[in-house]
């Protein structure tokens, strides 16, 4: 091996290395939200991020999540938001131990569109959480899963 890509190797592998973040640092990041993710309901978990009123239900949020999970462990899901100004969209799993699965901070100017994958134990309401200014919307869907992820 060359000099050269022994450079261009490790140097991809450190800066890997570098980017892969554990459980235990995320709880001590700053901006942690220990008690939003420790939720155990759609409510706790809304009322966590700063909700003061009880989220609204609205057709301008785009929940994209399949109806049936052959796979618990592996689940697809995204948002698009079509409410001015959106500054943060969560997501939340009703049935998991742990109800808050992802939060997106969206940039002012920015396309409020996100996307993760997230483990389901078992069937359950998934919900998008839309933070616009001080208010809350959401969208919901249900999604059966046949194989289960986590504790399934």
């Amino acid at each position: 091996m060359e000099r050269r890509d022994f450079l261009a190797t490790s140097g991809a592998a450190a800066l890997l290395a570098a980017s892969v973040v554990s459980p235990a640092q995320a709880q001590n990041a700053p901006g942690w939200n220990k008690a939003a993710f420790d939720s155990k309901s759609f409510a706790d978990a809304a009322k966590a991020l700063g909700a003061t009123s009880a989220p609204v239900e609205t057709k301008d949020l785009v929940l994209q999540a399949p109806e049936i999970a052959e796979n618990g462990n592996v689940v697809r899901i995204g948002a698009q938001s079509n409410l001015a100004n959106t500054t943060q969209i969560s997501f939340i799993v009703e049935k998991n131990p742990s109800a808050l699965a992802a939060v997106f901070d969206i940039p002012a100017g920015t396309d409020a569109s996100v996307s993760t994958n997230i483990k389901m134990g078992q069937s359950s309401n998934v919900y998008a959480l839309a933070k616009v200014g001080d208010k809350f919307f959401y969208a919901v869907k249900e999604v059966k899963v046949t194989l289960g992820g986590c504790g399934g």
